[in-house]
């Protein structure tokens, strides 16, 4: 803890100075899973890049006690070698732990045990003031809740303690197909309800088709089976597993299908491809798309590089990434909304429990998921990229941001949002977010809208300011320059270096 505690307090101090001078200030993490641009500035920036340790597993208690900088790839080898994993694992390797505490984080475990900031007991944070505060479930619920979701904006994270649960070598997964949203919806909701399992989410490939996967912790392979791998280079992409298993079981529908996954496996089962965004890269460049040329260009598909590359050629301003949470009774109308007004698939549905069950815990961004008649939601990954200009994109985009406030659900804002500062705080809490920033000091900061807003635009204005910046716009409109440009930023970036250096010792 010794090194770990003067890390914090230089960060402190610089948050102190800062708040002297009534300075904002930016986090600086070294990495970033979030489709929002981040950069490095060293005028007003609080670096807490190396704060990446696991400074303790208790196998006892079942915790561990994390820098919020350890990606969830280093968190479950660490924890597994004490037969222990997370109760919620982000599915890319790359998310942290302090990223998934503070833009509300879910995965298949979600419909149990909620988003990642429930299976947080406590933090330590640096307020806004230089102060380093300790805050949990029980003591400063207030500022544990306000600090989740809160994006850095009511203070530093600077340490968590992360509930474990007993892991098994394998996950076994059953495949079941749902024809259409209703059965779909129907059938998701019955499986949150059976208590022997441990995973849950779907893959829609259609408005008829949805392959449902349902998984149990498992300690051995079954005798004449062979454990099923999606890590390797020569493994299929997770979905495309999912679509072998539609034809399998269309011709055998009584024959149930399961696959027995070490347990590695599964957590990280979407990473290489991100989902499926990566055949989209194959889209662009006019790529063969076939099992050979995904293992030759495997090094570029995981999540680490293609985020890096989405940031740096700007793809992502012509694409819908977002992730957005529908109650279950709207659900079927919002699916079958988005099927005539997208027509994107595959989409990633995952059942989240967002309730808080604690009437004090009403605070912060989302305090009205502390409220008693708070609903489970049913998440949609509408993940897709969109030939059209920025513009038309943006547009698309606020049509989806309106829809899902109209359907009172919540969108996750890891990515672009287009909300203009009234719309967004009619769709977050605003008032409790308000006073939380006003008690812990924190109203120099930046707020949240003011982070993940875009303004697009002053973007557009800032692209084309000055003749330079008019000749590298037009460039960059060129085919195929700008996916040249990202695959060439990625590759020579710290995120490229680091898949490259995990590949080699897998």
């Amino acid at each position: 803890m010794d090194g770990h505690t003067q890390a914090v307090s230089r960060i402190a101090q610089q948050v102190a100075q800062f708040a002297l001078q009534k300075k904002p200030f930016r986090i600086y993490h070294g990495s970033t899973n979030s489709t929002r641009p981040s950069e490095r500035r060293q005028d007003n920036t609080i670096d807490t890049s190396q704060l990446t340790k696991i400074l303790n597993v208790d196998k006892d208690r079942k915790i561990a006690l994390c820098e919020p900088n350890v990606p969830m790839d280093r968190l479950v080898q660490e924890t597994l070698k004490y037969n222990l994993v997370p109760l919620v694992v982000m599915e890319f390797p790359g998310i942290t732990v302090g990223g998934g505490f503070s833009g509300t984080s879910g995965e298949s475990s979600s419909f149990r045990y909620g988003a990642f900031d429930s299976i947080i007991n406590s933090i330590e944070i640096v307020l806004a003031n230089g102060t380093i505060e300790r805050a949990s479930k029980v003591d400063k619920k207030d500022l544990f809740w306000g600090a989740a979701s809160a994006f850095g904006t009511i203070g530093v994270v600077t340490l968590l303690e992360i509930e474990l649960r007993e892991a098994t070598p394998f996950v076994a997964l059953t495949y079941s197909l749902a024809k259409g949203a209703e059965e779909t919806v129907k059938l998701i909701q019955e499986e949150c309800e059976k208590p022997k399992v441990d995973y849950i989410d779907g893959i829609a490939f259609s408005p008829e088709l949805t392959v449902i996967c349902s998984g149990t912790m498992a300690d051995e392979v079954p005798s004449g089976q062979q454990a099923r791998t999606f890590t390797r280079p020569s493994d299929p992409w997770f979905y495309l597993r999912a679509e072998e298993v539609i034809k399998e079981l269309t011709k055998n529908p009584k024959l149930p299908v399961v696959d027995y996954i070490p347990i590695t496996d599964y957590l990280f089962r979407y990473d290489r491809g991100g989902f499926w965004t990566g055949k989209a890269a194959f889209e662009y460049f006019a790529a063969p798309y076939n099992r050979y040329t995904r293992r030759i260009l495997d090094r570029y598909m995981h999540a680490r590089v293609m985020y890096h590359a989405g940031h740096k050629s700007g793809m992502t301003d012509r694409a819908i990434v977002q992730d957005v949470g529908i109650p279950y009774d709207r659900a079927v109308e919002f699916q079958n909304w988005l099927d005539d007004k997208f027509n994107i698939y595959p989409l990633w549905l995952c059942p989240l429990r967002v309730q808080r069950n604690d009437p004090e815990a009403c605070h912060g961004l989302h305090a009205q998921f502390a409220f008693p008649n708070a609903p489970g939601l049913l998440n949609y990954g509408v993940w897709g990229r969109f030939q059209g200009t920025a513009r038309e994109n943006m547009e698309k985009n606020r049509v989806l941001e309106a829809k899902v406030q109209e359907f009172k659900g919540k969108k996750w804002l890891y990515s672009h949002a287009y909300y203009t500062e009234d719309e967004f705080w009619a769709h977050y809490d605003k008032e409790s977010y308000d006073k939380l920033r006003e008690k812990y000091s924190a109203t120099h900061l930046k707020s949240v809208f003011d982070k993940v807003a875009i303004d697009f635009e002053a973007q557009e204005a800032a692209a084309t300011a000055t003749p330079w910046k008019r000749f590298k716009h037009t460039i960059g409109e060129i085919w195929p320059v700008r996916g040249l440009y990202g695959v060439y930023k990625a590759t020579t970036g710290g995120d490229y270096l680091l898949q490259k250096k995990s590949s080699a010792t897998k």
